[in-house]
């Protein structure tokens, strides 16, 4: 990522932040992931890793790295659609 882009992000996650909209949006991709059974799903699958390993035999921390790039990719394409739409129509906000 350049120095550019880098910029930019932490400039866009700092309005974020500062109007409240991070905390809105985040409350929203729950209520959204929620509904659609992900946070659901994710958790079997989690479940699963420990019976398989046994629950001494694994740490949050090789859960965590086990589940996050399945739980990426399980998120429905509408749901990330919806969330940047949300984000672009913030940033259309700001700007005016």
């Amino acid at each position: 990522m350049s120095d550019r882009s880098t910029q930019l992000k932490n400039s866009i996650n700092q309005k974020l932040v500062e109007t409240g909209e991070k905390e809105r949006l985040k409350d929203m991709l729950r209520q959204r992931l929620t509904e659609c059974g992900w946070r659901d799903e994710l958790k079997e699958h989690a479940k699963e890793i420990v019976r398989e390993r046994g629950l001494q035999q694994i740490t949050v921390d090789d859960l965590v790295k086990e589940i996050t790039p399945q739980g990426r990719q399980l998120v429905p394409e509408a749901v990330k659609r919806e969330l940047l739409a949300e984000i672009k129509k913030f940033l259309s906000s700001q700007t005016q």
